[in-house]
């Protein structure tokens, strides 16, 4: 789950920044919300291994 959430986010980011514009803002917080989901992630998994 975790490389399919980073494959999302990259995507965007690599679309943003191909852009000659600033993303819009709904963009910006789409990156951030995968960010978040990232980490929630890789904690669950940290903890699951620990």
């Amino acid at each position: 789950m975790s490389d399919r959430l980073k494959a999302a986010q990259k995507l965007l980011i690599e679309n943003a920044a191909n852009s000659d514009q600033l993303p819009p803002e709904n963009v910006i917080r789409r990156i951030s919300d995968l960010e978040n989901a990232i980490v929630a992630v890789e904690t669950l998994i940290a903890e699951k291994e620990g």
